[in-house]
């Protein structure tokens, strides 16, 4: 068996939901990215899809989700990133849904430091949204700031919305 290019996932599967076409990826039995499509566009639309039962679970799930049946996920995941981002994103699994925590809160919880912006930079490079909810991290004033994409803010917003939280 040959090793596929570092870029190109193992498995891939694509989505529809309300913020626009979701794309799955995993290595082996675990999810490792979930991003929303940019102008149209997903990172690999121009590869074919070969799903798992990983990846078909965790597209499962993310429909109940948007159906309001699922507030949180079960399927494993495996991300990689630095200790300090795996640790920010590991704080922001434990943030409930229906909730909402500052770049602040979240980093003073994580990681012991309250730089928004060093968790802010974390944060972004989540690639597992949805599945950790780095959507529900707003600025220290309440204000929704920053997501996926050049309609993040917007995105943002419909799921903070749909999760009905008031920020």
């Amino acid at each position: 068996m040959t090793t596929p290019p570092f870029d190109i996932p193992e498995y891939l599967a694509v989505v529809s939901s309300p913020i626009g076409r979701l794309e799955l990826t995993s290595e082996g039995h675990t999810v490792t990215s979930v991003t929303v499509e940019d102008d149209g566009a997903l990172p690999h639309d121009d590869l074919p899809r070969r799903s798992n039962d990983v990846l078909d679970e965790a597209a499962a799930q993310l429909c109940e989700y948007f159906d309001g049946a699922r507030r949180d996920f079960s399927v494993p995941v495996s991300a990689n990133g630095t200790a300090f981002q795996r640790a920010v994103w590991d704080g922001l699994s434990l943030v409930p849904y229906g909730s909402v925590i500052s770049y602040a809160e979240l980093g003073s919880n994580a990681v012991g430091t309250r730089s928004g912006r060093a968790v802010g930079r974390a944060v972004a490079a989540n690639p597992l949204l949805l599945l950790i909810p780095s959507h529900r991290v707003v600025s220290a004033s309440g204000k929704v700031t920053g997501f996926a994409g050049s309609q993040g803010v917007k995105i943002k917003r419909w799921l903070l919305e749909h999760e009905l939280v008031a920020a």
